[in-house]
């Protein structure tokens, strides 16, 4: 790439800017000092916040300085929804989510080389000022009638619940972030989805109106699936990158599960493979699909960043294994246990049948049911063909004492879990 915006560009990675051409110059000229905040308003970040992560990253990488601001102030308020008004946590509750993020956000960005990020928390200024001095020197410069034309306060005064004091002031505090870093560091860019475009002028904004000098921003689009639902959502719920709130197994299986025509994108986006690498995998979706390179090769990608490799190298192992193309007894109790979890199954003890275990997995109706499927091969207890329709269970085949693995045919999977 030819600049670092170009290749941000070429990722997908850029929305919106303030002013591109000036922007581009900046960045050309740099370094550019720049930041991007996440609030704790749980006690982990999600796979929207892992797309400023890696825009952060590339800038990082490109010669930029970063400053990575962990909300300490802005996480007791809540970023406004357009639908509804956030519960807001006690602040005890707060600094420790703070800490959590703080520690996650650690790996994906260097704070030790030649040119280290910094971590900054906005309740280190916002704490001492009074109400009267945050009004008087931040509030004055804020108008009314321009700020309820913002895209969620306008949704929510347009609703009988409308909007509180507290939430309505949040783009005040996300302001006084950038002028104080403006000033304190030199930032002259904040980056953040398109959605919070309104809250990253009001910084803008505001420095132009105290300092008299304009700055910049850049917002990285919504990432959505092919029909243009929102990224980043399962069945059960958020994509989170703590691996107790998400397992790394089921991590590897919401991107190895990606649809065919997001893929590519989401490579783009989320790894750092090339045009040459990207475009041999874009071929190899389009000639032979059924392979789904380019997804185990997301899912590899993501998974590592997030988790490590040697998670990665785990559930990759688990994966094979489910479908009988590795050893399911060689798996480490907590792979087994993740990998296992969501799948259909039932309770059963050392000594219960092989037939009464299919039964009670829900693999088969009835026990003549599962009589033939042995007698026509097509049963395995931990990925080993039964042969005997008088087989029972030992302790050996609970691995980790806890769970067996059970098939009839070649894709209907449970788990019997052990009781007693």
């Amino acid at each position: 790439m030819s600049d670092i915006l170009d290749e941000l560009q070429w990722r997908g990675l850029v929305a919106q800017t303030t002013d591109e051409s000036a922007l581009r110059e900046a960045l050309a000229d740099g370094p550019v000092t720049l930041y991007c905040g996440f609030d704790p308003t749980a006690p982990s970040l999600h796979i929207g916040n892992l797309v400023q992560l890696i825009t952060m990253r590339h800038l990082q990488r490109a010669g930029h300085r970063v400053l990575c601001l962990v909300g300490g102030s802005t996480g007791l308020i809540g970023d406004p929804k357009s639908t509804s008004e956030r519960d807001l946590h006690d602040p005890e509750t707060v600094a420790d989510w703070v800490k959590r993020i703080q520690q996650q956000v650690q790996p994906f960005l260097d704070f030790d080389g030649d040119n280290p990020a910094v971590m900054v928390n906005n309740l280190d200024w916002t704490a001492p000022m009074t109400a009267l001095e945050f009004l008087r020197d931040v509030g004055r410069h804020f108008r009314v009638n321009h700020m309820i034309k913002k895209d969620a306060i306008s949704a929510r005064l347009n609703t009988e619940q409308g909007i509180s004091y507290t939430e309505f002031s949040y783009q005040l505090l996300q302001g006084m972030d950038y002028l104080h870093l403006f000033r304190e560091y030199g930032c002259t860019l904040q980056t953040g989805g398109a959605d919070q475009w309104g809250n990253l002028t009001a910084g803008s904004d505001l420095i132009h109106r105290v300092e008299g000098k304009s700055v910049h921003l850049l917002t990285t689009p919504l990432i959505t699936k092919a029909d243009g639902s929102k990224f980043g959502k399962t069945e059960s719920g958020t994509v989170w990158l703590d691996p107790d709130m998400m397992s790394p197994y089921a991590f590897y299986q919401f991107w190895v599960n990606a649809e065919d025509a997001s893929v590519i994108s989401y490579l783009k986006v989320f790894t750092d493979r090339g045009p040459d690498e990207i475009t041999r995998l874009e071929q190899s979706l389009a000639e032979k699909p059924f392979l789904r390179e380019a997804q185990k090769a997301l899912a590899a990608d993501v998974t590592t960043l997030v988790h490590g490799a040697e998670h990665t190298a785990a559930v990759q192992a688990a994966s094979e294994a489910l479908f009988g193309k590795g050893d399911v007894t060689s798996l480490d109790e907590r792979t087994l246990l993740d990998a296992t979890s969501e799948l259909p199954g039932g309770e059963v003890s050392v000594g219960s049948s092989v037939v009464d275990a299919l039964v009670a997995a829900g693999l088969v109706e009835s026990r003549k049911a599962a009589r033939r499927a042995i007698a026509e091969g097509g049963a395995s207890l931990n990925n080993a063909k039964v042969t005997d329709p008088e087989a029972v269970l030992g302790e050996g085949d609970f691995l980790h004492g806890r769970v067996a693995l059970l098939r009839r045919g070649r894709k209907s999977l449970a788990a019997a879990r052990r009781v007693g």
